[in-house]
């Protein structure tokens, strides 16, 4: 598997905008991580440095101690699978079963190993009985699904996740919060970019907080969603989550589970 390190990167677009700045950050392998921060905090700019699309201005990204900087995007997609929030910036395909297998082909899967892969992912997805649709006759949150369905079918050590629950009802967080469990203890690294707190805080086990290109906050939902941190989250107009919020007031902590509200709760009401 695939240790991340990003050593002192930063990064400038064309027009002059510093979107990264001094970005210092050592992902283990198999590690489960959560960026969050505001639009414009460097969060995607940080991940389109994992798999080559953006390259650093100054700083290192090593992968498993090699420098990025040597290969090309083709090569870095056989290590980081990157799921756009847009799926339709990554669906081109006739068929769900064609643009799943595009990407397992690519890097040279044929016969059954190719026709596993496929299956696998679809069947991660809840996708399996529309390999034969066409892409766009599915809705936005099933597109959703399909474009990381391409991405897992790749088997790449390291995972990146745009906003993926975006669009998604119950059923569709589920399926996303179940592919990541399952990435995870197969000892694939996944990092989500994402603005739901509920999820970040049931679902991964660090948090990384950016604003304006910077780390400003790095630990456990439980340290980050913590009492003594909610002014520096508004600072990066983010909301602790609910749970967090009702936990801290019952004494029971920043991240506790429904049922440990709700034992919580029915304690507390004589005293409401």
């Amino acid at each position: 598997m695939t240790e991340i390190v990003l050593d002192q990167v930063a990064f400038d677009y064309p027009a002059g905008i510093r979107a990264l700045d001094g970005v210092s950050l050592t992902v283990p392998a198999g590690q489960r991580v959560a960026l969050v921060g505001q639009n414009g905090s460097g969060k995607t700019t940080l991940v389109r440095h994992l798999n080559g699309i953006l390259r650093p201005t100054d700083g290192r990204v090593l992968l498993d101690g090699a420098d990025v900087a040597g290969r090309t995007v083709a090569q870095l997609a056989r290590t980081v699978g990157l799921v756009y929030q847009n799926p339709d910036r990554q669906i081109f395909a006739s068929r769900v079963r064609s643009e799943v297998a595009f990407g397992p082909r690519n890097l040279g899967r044929r016969g059954d190993a190719l026709r596993a892969a496929v299956a696998g992912a679809l069947e991660a997805t809840g996708l399996s009985a529309d390999a034969d649709t066409n892409p766009y006759d599915l809705g936005g949150s099933r597109r959703k699904l399909l474009a990381l369905a391409s991405v897992l079918a790749m088997e790449t050590p390291v995972l990146v996740l745009d906003e993926p629950t975006t669009g998604q009802d119950e059923r569709g967080i589920d399926t996303v919060a179940r592919i990541i469990a399952g990435a995870a203890a197969s000892g694939r690294t996944v990092i989500a970019i994402s603005h739901d707190m509920r999820f970040v805080a049931e679902r991964f086990e660090r948090v990384v907080v950016m604003r304006l290109g910077r780390i400003v906050l790095d630990g456990s939902p439980d340290e980050v969603f913590a009492r003594d941190q909610w002014d520096l989250l508004r600072s990066t107009f983010i909301e602790p989550p609910l749970a967090a919020v009702v936990g801290d007031r019952l004494g029971v902590g920043s991240t506790p589970t429904d049922g440990v509200l709700v034992a919580a709760l029915r304690s507390a009401r004589p005293r409401l």
